[in-house]
């Protein structure tokens, strides 16, 4: 009897079609097949197969079984309970998933090898290209440059038949880690922290544990033994380290290197696509044993997946707002989960959620209370700009510039840090008061001064600036307001024409490649004074760096996110710990309007467990994460009064449930972008309700117009 083939496309659909199996084909669960729909041929993945019954209608069947390497069962398990947890279509994280299985392929290799035909003329040249090539295959290039000759060199060998040109298929696999390297020296905090983690993997199963460490203390080094660990009990194992930002790769990947003698695959957007096939390809087959990547890399088809680490697990990055939305920290608790697998989330800093399923005893809790080595942690001093205000049209108080030649005279580094890329954050008219923003949106636009443009950063909408206001035509009227990492460099370099000053943020280091040389240069004590967002932050070792300076430590206060206080508190300990993390102390200068308030004074103090009682007792009061759950309903569309209407008829048929209360409709603060007007709903609800089930049934009872959008996001971190 023939089957019936459950085919999963990876597009915005809400279940998967049914085709039917042609004879013979022999499909399994997971296999990458090439399905019609309509008149084109998609990739899809098999989730179900079934034996026909008779009397059904016929079905289209399944064009071919594609030579792709499957979709592990737990691979399908997770993108299946993925779209369910996040309410949304499970061909949405089937196109993450199945991303490098669609990128190209890269090109065959030139490989040369001698022939044994010796060649006409034997010149001194010849003679070390051939000797070279005795060695073993070798690219053209590189045979080139071992033996010190030109391409032509080459070439004439190759016309002669001395040489002979292969084309190679690049290899899908990794070297493999080196697990008889030893590792670094703990000391006793982290050798008992690695020892804990150890014993953990060794029960096997799920399980998930906390490394809560100060900043310096060497965390990396902790959860390096622990996949060393998990690697060493099965020949086949696999482990995942995820990252918030590129810039970390690098830094990471190095070390990794060190420990195992080996670089691990790397994933995230900056890798170009054939690599990108590749990693994926090595990670199905096992050739890929450590993958370290960005929270997309939690959707890799790992066959054996053992460990996975989340770095730096409080970082807001791990949250994707657009497409499909997920908070990549939590998934990964989940996907450990489905694959009987260990989880470790690692931070200074770490999340309120994290730290009361440690408190609760869900998550073991690991402590690193003391920086490595000599190192101890900076002094916090909060600089009250309302009494040392800055000189008019200047951004760095007396006390930090003085501070700044102190350590600049010491022939140390400094970092100064503001959370706001390009030179100004508002463009305002002098004339008529008109304030710059972008085209069919609410978003300001910043100036960028290095290229001369106004920049929206919630769109990508960019023009050059304008010689004239475009609301009133005055000439010269246009004042930048406030200031970016840009306006900061061009102070520090006015304050200090001697001192070497370089800025740090994603308009300045495009891609993994350059922010590696810049963080180098940082190292080698090349830079005297770093001007950075939070893209430096987090995660650098900096030996020189003793000063750290906060331009606007009440930046992240603003507004009201839920998250503001804990944001804020996570960040600025963070920029702050980059300074003193070798043998020299260090300090951080924090510049306030408000050092009053509870998140400056826990700074100050290096009291967390202070900070974190009082908005864990806040949040409890109010039923807050991480004592509720709360889901977010966001509403676009171009016509207002369609979208008003349509919000008001959604409110109307909300389930009433026990345990959920539900907000709006409001408009967005954001209420216009890309020309679509913006409505938002806030569902709060008790820990013990299905929130994900709550949400799903009252998308069910509405149906939009086919101008409106709906997107639900589980557990929002942007109230935008």
């Amino acid at each position: 009897m023939s089957r019936i083939a459950s085919v999963l496309l990876p597009m915005p659909l809400p279940e998967a079609f049914d085709y039917a199996e042609p004879e013979g084909m022999g499909l399994e669960v997971g296999d990458q097949v090439a399905a019609p729909l309509g008149p084109r041929l998609l990739r899809g993945v098999v989730t179900g197969l079934r034996e026909a019954a008779g009397g059904n209608r016929p079905l289209k069947p399944v064009a071919a079984r594609l030579e792709e390497p499957p979709l592990p069962p737990g691979t399908l398990e997770f993108v299946q309970w993925a779209a369910r947890y996040a309410v949304d279509f499970p061909g949405q994280p089937l196109a993450i998933a199945t991303r490098g299985a669609r990128a190209p392929k890269a090109r065959p290799e030139k490989i040369l090898e001698p022939t044994g035909v010796a060649p006409a003329r034997l010149t001194p040249a010849r003679a070390r290209v051939l000797e070279a090539a005795a060695a073993g295959p070798a690219a053209p290039a590189d045979l080139a440059r071992a033996a010190g000759v030109s391409a032509g060199v080459i070439k004439g060998l190759v016309d002669e038949g001395c040489l002979a040109l292969r084309l190679v298929e690049p290899q899908s696999r990794f070297d493999p880690p080196d697990l008889t390297r030893a590792g670094a020296d703990l000391n006793a905090s982290q050798a008992a922290a690695a020892g804990e983690l150890k014993a953990m993997l060794g029960e096997g199963g799920f399980r998930a544990a906390l490394l809560d460490g100060v900043t310096g203390s060497g965390k990396t080094e902790v959860y390096l033994e622990a996949v060393a660990a998990a690697l060493a009990e099965d020949t086949d194992a696999q482990a995942l380290v995820l990252l918030p930002e590129i810039a970390l790769t690098q830094a990471v990947l190095a070390r990794f290197e060190a420990r195992f003698g080996a670089r691990p695959a790397e994933w995230h957007s900056d890798v170009a696509p054939p690599m990108r096939r590749r990693v994926w390809e090595a990670v199905a087959g096992g050739g890929a044993r450590v993958v370290v990547g960005a929270r997309s890399a939690l959707f890799l088809p790992f066959r054996k997946l053992r460990l996975i680490v989340v770095d730096e697990e409080h970082d807001g990055s791990y949250k994707q707002d657009e497409g499909f939305i997920y908070q990549a920290r939590d998934m990964a608790v989940a996907r450990a989960k489905i694959e009987g697998a260990a989880v470790v989330l690692a931070s200074a800093t770490p999340s309120l959620e994290t730290l009361r399923n440690a408190e609760t005893g869900r998550y073991r809790w690991l402590k690193l209370a003391a920086r490595h080595g000599s190192a101890r942690l900076p002094d916090v001093t909060l600089i009250d700009m309302r009494e040392t205000p800055p000189e008019p049209g200047r951004w760095l108080s007396p006390p930090l510039v003085e501070a700044m030649a102190q350590t600049y005279a010491a022939g140390e580094q400094t970092l100064l840090f503001l959370n706001r890329r390009g030179y100004a954050p508002l463009v305002l008219c002098r004339a008529c008061g008109e304030r710059m923003t972008a085209p069919d949106t609410d978003s300001w636009l910043v100036e960028h001064r290095y290229t001369g443009r106004l920049v929206c950063h919630l769109t990508g909408f960019s023009m050059p600036k304008p010689e004239r206001c475009p609301h009133c035509g005055a000439k010269d009227a246009l004042a930048s307001i406030g200031p970016g990492v840009e306006r900061v460099e061009e102070e520090a370099r006015s304050l200090f024409p001697q001192a070497r000053v370089a800025v740090f943020s994603s308009d300045t280091v495009w891609d993994a490649r350059e922010a590696r040389r810049l963080v180098e240069a940082m190292a080698a004590g090349e830079i005297d004074i770093l001007v950075a967002t939070q893209a430096a932050a987090k995660g650098h070792n900096f030996p020189k760096l003793t000063l750290v300076g906060v331009v606007d430590a009440d930046l992240g206060l603003r507004g009201g996110d839920l998250r503001a206080a804990e944001r804020t508190y996570q960040l600025l300990a963070q920029a702050t710990g980059r300074a003193g993390r070798s043998d020299r102390p260090g300090r951080a200068l924090l510049q306030t309007y408000a050092p009053e308030h509870a998140v400056m004074q826990a700074l100050k103090a290096q009291d967390r467990d202070a900070f974190v009682a009082a908005e864990m007792a806040e949040r409890e009061i109010m039923k807050l994460p991480p004592f509720g759950r709360l889901g977010a309903v966001v509403l676009s569309g171009p016509d207002a009064q369609q979208l008003e209407a349509f919000a008001r008829g959604m409110a109307e048929v909300a389930p009433n449930a026990e345990g959920v209360e539900v907000y709006g409709p409001a408009d967005a603060p954001l209420s216009l972008v890309r020309g679509r007007r913006r409505k938002r709903f806030l569902v709060r609800a008790d820990r013990n309700v299905d929130l994900s089930a709550y949400l799903a049934a009252w998308r069910a009872r509405v149906k939009p117009p086919g101008a409106v959008r709906v997107a639900i996001d589980v557990d929002p971190y942007s109230f935008l």
